[in-house]
């Protein structure tokens, strides 16, 4: 998942431990084992998208 986003895997930690947790939806199976959803990563960066004005995609 980190590198999908151009991250280290560090920001995706600090993002899943930061209170209120922020990054995309994540789903915790085990302390060691942490999931992402693509579907989920897409809805996460659509919305967090910034167009510039005249920007038509």
């Amino acid at each position: 998942m980190a590198a999908l986003l151009k991250v280290d895997p560090s920001t995706l930690r600090r993002w899943r431990t930061a209170r209120p947790p922020q990054g995309p939806p994540f789903v915790r199976l085990s302390s060691r084992l942490t999931l992402y959803s693509i579907h989920d990563l897409q809805r996460w960066l659509a919305h967090h998208r910034i167009a510039p004005e005249g920007d038509d995609a």
